[in-house]
């Protein structure tokens, strides 16, 4: 049996444990596979089908972990309008307590909501900029 066809087989089962468990790293080694056999097919010897299989299978997890950290660094999930469709939509705030929290009404249920840090604490209409379990964080709406 030619080594590419090894490299194939292997990787068809590595991209069938991950269709079964369903961790993205599983694919990033299985495309370093997918190089040897590439290389194999080009005629590499098997020491350089090997290096070929670490280095794409290595690099493509570090560039996906590299990936994943940006994304995460730039926009939590409570606070990103693509995953939370309540961002950005407005609230009237009535009365304020003194713990600086107050109860609105958003899609017919009472919320408990506050303040984000340096926010004037005023009655009036307020944006919603974060979910927090069930506690919405509000900021001043602006004026137009």
């Amino acid at each position: 049996m030619a080594h590419s066809t090894l490299w194939w087989i292997a990787a068809g089962a590595l991209i069938s444990v991950e269709l079964l468990t369903g961790t993205l790293y599983l694919l990033m080694f299985s495309s370093g596979l997918i190089a040897a056999a590439v290389a194999a097919h080009a005629g590499a010897t098997v020491t350089w089908q090997v290096v070929t299989a670490a280095v794409f299978g290595i690099g493509s997890v570090l560039v996906w972990r590299q990936i994943k950290q940006s994304r995460s660094a730039t926009t939590r999930t409570q606070a990103n309008p693509g995953d939370n469709l309540d961002i950005g939509q407005t609230v009237h705030v009535t009365q304020w307590r003194a713990d600086g929290t107050c109860t609105v009404q958003y899609r017919g249920a009472s919320w408990e909501a506050a303040c984000l840090l340096g926010q004037a604490m005023t009655l009036g209409t307020y944006t919603i900029a974060e979910v927090v379990g069930s506690r919405l964080l509000l900021k001043a709406t602006p004026v137009s």
